[in-house]
C-alpha cells in the first residue's frame, strides 16, 4: 500500500509517499480501507520527531480515518466487511489501509459523507473526554475555549451550546472569531488585541468561568487560573507556548479549583473504547440532530501532505484540514 512516510525528523518537507507493507489485523482489530483522514496538530510533533507513537502502533502519521471496512479479526462481533465507518487511531491514518482496534471504531453518522466523517473522531473524543468526561461540564455553565477556531475548538464550541452550556472563545483574527460566532460562541475575544482575562471578567459579571480548554499551556496558565470561578477546572490538552510553568497555590486553594490534562494517544485500548463508546451514546445523537456540524477548512491528496502540514503550522485555517489516499 501507499503512506506517507516521515523520511527524518524535520520540516513538512521530509514527509514522502512511499510504498510500504500492508498492516496486518489482530483478532480483536478491523482493516480500514481509507478513504480520508485527518490532520492534527500531534502529527506534526512526531514529524519532528518530538511525539513518537505508543509501542505497537503504527510508526506512520494520522490520529483518525473514515472508511469501509475490509477485514475483521476472529474476535470482532460487531462490525462486517463493507461497513462504513470512521476510527480514532494510535497512528496510520496517513495511508491507503489501517489496522485499528474494533472498540476504537464508530459507524458514520447518518448525513455525513463517508470523507467528511474523518473529522469526527479525534476532536469528538477528546472534547467528550476532557470537558464533560472529566470536567462535567453542565447545562447553565460558562466554558471558555482557547484556539475557538481550531478542529478542537470548532467541535467544542458545538457540543458545548448543544449541552446548554454559554461559550466564550479566543481567537486570533477578526475571520476567525466570526467563524466562532456563526458555529455558535456566545463571545469571542481577540487574544492580540484584548486582555482574555479582563474579558472574562467583565462578561461573567467578575464571576469568571466554570470550565477552561486550553491547548496553549505555560503563556496562559496563571491566567487561566485567573479566569476561572470558585471551584473552576482548568483541562489542559497542550503545550504550544511551552510545558514548564510556576503555579501559585494559594489560587488554586482559595478559589477550590482543579487542575486536569489529558490526551488520547497513550491511553489503553480498553480505555479509548470507553471514550468511544461515550461519544456513540453522547456526540453522534447531537451530529445526527444537524446540532453538530463538520467544518473542514480544505482537503489535500495524500501526495500533498506536505502543503497539508505548512497550512496547519500557520494556523491560517479554521476547522480540520483533511487527506484523502
Amino acid at each position: 500500500m501507499k503512506a506517507v512516510v516521515v523520511t527524518a525528523p524535520g520540516g513538512p518537507e521530509v514527509l514522502r509517499v512511499q510504498e510500504v507493507e500492508n498492516p496486518e489485523i489482530k483478532d480483536d482489530e478491523v482493516l480500514i480501507k481509507v478513504e480520508a483522514t485527518a490532520l492534527n496538530r500531534a502529527d506534526t510533533f512526531q514529524r519532528k520527531g518530538l511525539y513518537p507513537p505508543p509501542p505497537g502502533s503504527s510508526q506512520y502519521l494520522g490520529l483518525e480515518c473514515s472508511g469501509t471496512i475490509e477485514a475483521v479479526g476472529k474476535h470482532v462481533s460487531r462490525w462486517k466487511v463493507g461497513d462504513q465507518v470512521c476510527a480514532l487511531l494510535s497512528g496510520g491514518g496517513y495511508a491507503e489501509k489501517v489496522a485499528v482496534p474494533a472498540g476504537q471504531v464508530l459507524p458514520v453518522p447518518p448525513g455525513i459523507s463517508l470523507k467528511d466523517a474523518a473529522s469526527f473522531p479525534e476532536v469528538a473524543c477528546t472534547v467528550w473526554s476532557t470537558i464533560f468526561m472529566m470536567s462535567r461540564l453542565s447545562s447553565g455553565e460558562t466554558l471558555l475555549i482557547h484556539g475557538g477556531s481550531s478542529g478542537i475548538g470548532t467541535f467544542a464550541i458545538q457540543m458545548a451550546k448543544y449541552q446548554g452550556a454559554r461559550v466564550l472563545i479566543t481567537a486570533g483574527s477578526e475571520e476567525k472569531l466570526a467563524a466562532c460566532k456563526n458555529l455558535g460562541a456566545d463571545v469571542c475575544i481577540n487574544y492580540k488585541t484584548e486582555d482574555f482575562v479582563a474579558r472574562v471578567k467583565e462578561e461573567t459579571g467578575g464571576k469568571g468561568v466554570g470550565v477552561i480548554l486550553d491547548s496553549i499551556g505555560q503563556a496562559y496558565f496563571r491566567r487561566n487560573l485567573d479566569s476561572l470561578s470558585f471551584d473552576g477546572r482548568l483541562s489542559v490538552i497542550g503545550t504550544l507556548s511551552g510545558p514548564v510553568t510556576e503555579i501559585d497555590l494559594r489560587v488554586v486553594l482559595s478559589k477550590r479549583l482543579t487542575i486536569q490534562a489529558a490526551g488520547l494517544r497513550y491511553r489503553s485500548p480498553e480505555n479509548k473504547a470507553i471514550i468511544v463508546r461515550e461519544v456513540e451514546d453522547n456526540v453522534w445523537p447531537a451530529i445526527v440532530a444537524g446540532k453538530v456540524k463538520t467544518v473542514v477548512y480544505k482537503r489535500f491528496p495524500l501526495s500533498e501532505a506536505a502543503e497539508a502540514h505548512q497550512l496547519l503550522e500557520s494556523s491560517q485555517h479554521i476547522g480540520k484540514i483533511l487527506l484523502f489516499p
